[in-house]
């Protein structure tokens, strides 16, 4: 078997750590296994990374940037192919560009473009482990470039993609994916397998296990992975395209997002234009808004609206700002905003053949005295937004509500 195993910057965040994971990788290895191994920079190295070029330069340049912070995976790479070593195991280390990953030129959020995996299947015929640097990659021009936060997770899917790999497995410090949080709802429960949708939309929305780009690359090129543990050896969550078996459970899990933040502009011009014009704004200054709501001003009647939406709360200073910037050509009111709140998710394939999913979800909050302040619907979710100071409170009714004690939301 040909298998692709991506580790966490948690994973090797010390010698001990890059010991274990060795010890895992050699059990593959050793059932004559063909092993690629891609790895993140040690826990806090990027980081530190940032925060010495920030000391010199207050907005360090980006080329520099990705050639500082790429160090970091190459580490790591080298550290454990000597635990390897150590162990009589014959590996080799590769940078990205060594492993034939190729970019765009868009420093510090590079785009694959594409992989010629030449060198790591040249290692792999003499019987090596192959270790490939994670989050990097070069240009055509030979620079170096990072593929921005979570790139290990894309660098390893994408490589399991291009090497028609067996299996592919992301090693994290959690056992997999659960219904919530564990750390805030103790009784949440590790599921099985889930689809690439499901998952999409609990990276989206909050979930922390991986980003979403390198969900929408396993989706692309049907890529099975499996989320895992590299603390224990239970099994993880299986991710893969949807089966209609997965229809029979109504919701696959509940997120929380804390990072959020809601403007409402009032009295808004009620005349066609009005509202492109904010969100064209918006959208130039690359400020991505999520949830959205308009009605009437209750002061003007059917001559003005508000409207209400929400960005990331790192956005929110410059998104008043900008607004504030087309005030008189867009001629609404007020401005006002709102930190203090937290959007909660349920996702499920299952919504879609089934009823009754709004009604328990708004109920469970109504029963727990927690009023919804926005709502927005698609196929496969619904999301609220909830005071911050109750957003805990309102994760947990729902997960009770959904996943009642002792029930199995695995097929």
């Amino acid at each position: 078997m040909l298998i692709v195993q991506k580790y966490g910057g948690t994973s090797v965040a010390n010698p001990e750590r890059i010991q274990n994971a060795a010890a895992r990788v050699a059990e593959y290895w050793e059932k004559n296994d063909s092993v690629v191994v891609v790895v993140s920079a040690m826990s806090g190295v990027t980081d530190g990374l940032i925060k010495m070029a920030h000391s010199l330069i207050p907005s360090p340049n980006r080329r520099e940037m990705d050639v500082l912070l790429a160090t970091g995976e190459q580490t790591t790479i080298a550290l454990m192919a000597l635990a390897l070593h150590a162990r009589g195991i014959p590996a080799t280390s590769l940078t990205g560009a060594q492993a034939g990953i190729k970019t765009d030129r868009a420093h510090s959020r590079a785009k694959i473009k594409n992989i010629s995996p030449t060198k790591i299947r040249e290692c792999l015929s003499q019987g090596h482990v192959v270790i490939v640097a994670g989050f990097q990659g070069e240009t055509d021009d030979r620079m170096i470039t990072t593929l921005g936060r979570g790139g290990s997770d894309l660098s390893a899917i994408a490589l399991a993609a291009a090497l028609k790999a067996d299996l592919c497995q992301i090693y994290t410090d959690v056992d997999g994916v659960f219904t919530a949080d564990p750390r805030l709802v103790p009784n949440a429960i590790k599921l099985a397998e889930i689809s690439y949708d499901e998952m999409l939309e609990l990276a989206s929305l909050g979930a922390k296990v991986m980003q979403s780009r390198s969900i929408e690359f396993a989706k692309k090129f049907e890529v099975v992975f499996e989320v895992r543990s590299s603390m224990n050896n239970k099994p993880g969550t299986i991710v893969k395209e949807e089966t209609k078996s997965m229809e029979d459970v109504i919701i696959r899990g509940i997120s929380m997002d804390k990072n959020q933040a809601k403007l409402t502009l009032s009295r808004v011009p009620d005349k066609p234009g009005s509202a492109a014009n904010v969100f064209k704004t918006l959208g130039g200054a690359s400020i991505s808004v999520d949830m959205i709501i308009q009605n009437n001003s209750p002061e003007t009647a059917k001559s003005a609206t508000d409207i209400s939406f929400t960005v990331d709360k790192p956005n929110l200073k410059r998104a008043h700002d900008v607004l504030l910037g087309i005030k008189g050509s867009i001629g609404f009111a007020g401005l006002a905003e709102d930190d203090q709140i937290a959007k909660i998710s349920i996702v499920g394939v299952g919504m879609k053949s089934h009823s009754g999913v709004a009604a328990l979800m708004f109920g469970a909050l109504a029963d727990a005295g927690i009023n919804i302040i926005m709502i927005s619907t698609s196929e496969i979710k619904i999301s609220v937004i909830v005071e911050l100071e109750k957003a805990d409170e309102a994760l947990r009714a729902l997960h009770a509500a959904f996943f009642p004690v002792h029930r199995n939301t695995n097929p």
